[in-house]
């Protein structure tokens, strides 16, 4: 397993991230997954014994039932180098302060996390999506009082636009809040549209980048063909986030991966994530299962490395559609990437 430094910290994580959406399965997450206790624990130390040291979670993860569920498994395990990151956004009751990102929202979530997670801290904490109701100011400023009182150590984004992005950084520096270290995006060879804005801002700004959904919800493991989604998976169960664009375009990245993955004698995720852990920016992927299969197969993709050819058979095949503007032509020529870029990106690149 390789380690890369997030972002501009210097805070080492594991080039795959263990995701627990399928942990729990209540509400709309039944169709996702229902992992309970026990196979979670199964699912937690075969991540760590393959040297990931990063759990990824969400407090509307099943409402709560996730964390408490992770609380449980890891007991002592935090005390060996693993690394819990969660987050909190979305709505987790009724009353009308029991969601957003005010100072209100984001204390009372945080404690409500530690709380269910049993712990004292949590290693990265993001804001899941943007506010448009509450002051960034005021947001920037919880998260900072946070990381000062030692429940919090370092805080990150998740689905923010370019934009967002900027203005949260701008305002730290105003104000001199704690920064975001990283962003956690929608990235995989299906929809390349962070490539706009979101990887060359990681690039200048020194934000590492978590990629949630790296099989664009198990479309890119070569299980799902044209015309059909096997019997068990979660869009034969009708749940269609992240959504496709372009149907056609899919099917012929699948088939790709499906070519390359028999000539190395490996399986199409593998190929889809050993693509993404080599993009220029990215830190490490989130990979999720409802079986030890499905993470074992996951897990191998730390270790396969894909030649030139392959990249570049993978990347034609996934051209972005001319509807990106000029300047993103621009900035992904080989050609144009100067030094001061390239000395951003680390030893990985």
């Amino acid at each position: 397993m390789e380690y890369r430094l997030l972002g501009r910290s210097g805070l080492k994580i594991s080039t795959v991230t263990m995701g627990t959406m399928t942990i729990g399965g209540g509400g709309k997450f039944a169709q996702v997954g229902s992992v309970g206790v026990e196979e979670a624990r199964r699912y937690v130390d075969l991540c760590l014994d393959a040297g990931v040291n990063l759990i990824d979670t969400a407090d509307i993860y099943s409402t709560g039932a996730c964390e408490e569920i992770l609380g449980e498994v890891l007991g002592g395990k935090r005390k060996n180098g693993v690394l819990l990151a969660t987050k909190a956004r979305f709505s987790m009751g009724p009353g009308p302060n029991d969601g957003g990102l005010s100072r209100q929202h984001l204390i009372s979530a945080c404690e409500a996390s530690l709380k269910r997670l049993k712990t004292d801290v949590i290693d990265l904490y993001q804001v899941h999506e943007w506010d448009g109701q509450t002051p960034l100011e005021e947001t920037m400023e919880a998260l900072d009082t946070l990381v000062r009182q030692g429940k919090v150590r370092y805080i990150g984004c998740s689905n923010y636009s370019g934009w967002h992005i900027m203005k949260a950084l701008g305002i730290s520096a105003l104000e001199n809040r704690q920064r975001f270290v990283s962003q956690q995006i929608h990235y995989t060879l299906e929809a390349r549209e962070a490539e706009y804005e979101l990887v060359p801002i990681s690039i200048d700004q020194g934000l590492g980048i978590l990629v949630w959904s790296p099989l664009a919800g198990g479309l890119l493991s070569g299980k799902h063909r044209r015309g059909q989604s096997p019997e068990g998976t979660r869009q034969f169960a009708g749940w269609n986030e992240p959504p496709i664009r372009d149907e056609e375009r899919l099917w012929k990245i699948v088939d790709m991966l499906v070519a390359i993955a028999a000539e190395r004698n490996v399986s199409p995720a593998q190929v889809a994530l050993a693509w993404l852990i080599g993009r220029k920016a990215v830190t490490s992927v989130i990979i999720g299962g409802r079986t030890e299969a499905q993470f074992r197969d996951n897990l191998a993709a730390a270790s396969l490395k894909l030649t030139d050819e392959e990249r570049e058979l993978l990347d034609a095949v996934s051209l972005p559609p001319v509807i990106y503007p000029y300047w993103h032509q621009l900035w992904t020529a080989k050609d144009r990437l100067g030094a001061a870029d390239l000395s951003l990106l680390g030893p990985h690149v």
